[in-house]
């Protein structure tokens, strides 16, 4: 019976990263991350995801700070912190937040506060979207272990 659920639940799981993928929200890059994951470290990916999740929410208060302040005008410094999170959503394989980055970053360029304040909703709607999933994704595979 352990086996019959235990099946179901790796099932459920794939059917979640297909969908990710199917999506746009996941990349070639997040497979690769998997394949390093072996018996000597079973949580690498959720460990190194969680880093990502950590760092990121650091980054996108950082962005919303900044665009919040009514003096703002440094419009290098949000490049900075956009692309440290470009780097970091491409190396886990978020290739929607990543690419919504690269949006934001075209709005920072312009110093284009309007455009900056539009990025940041769709950019922090991306990034609880794929939260969102693989906290689900790794609560599915907690359970199967």
């Amino acid at each position: 019976m352990l086996g019959l659920g235990e099946d179901r639940l790796r099932a459920d799981m794939n059917r979640l990263l297909t969908l990710l993928f199917h999506q746009g929200v996941l990349d070639e890059q997040f497979l690769q991350l998997q394949q390093l994951q072996d018996e000597t470290s079973p949580n690498f990916i959720f460990e190194v995801v969680n880093i990502y999740f950590n760092e990121s929410e650091k980054l996108l208060r950082n962005l919303r700070d900044l665009l919040l302040d009514r003096e703002f005008s440094d419009y290098q410094r949000m490049g900075v912190h956009l692309n440290q999170l470009i780097g970091s959503s491409s190396s886990i394989g978020a290739k929607r937040v990543s690419n919504v980055c690269v949006a934001f970053r075209a709005a920072s360029e312009q110093n284009s506060r309007p455009g900056c304040l539009r990025a940041l909703e769709v950019l922090e709607h991306e990034y609880c979207y794929l939260k969102n999933r693989l906290d689900e994704v790794f609560h599915v595979s907690k359970s199967s272990n």
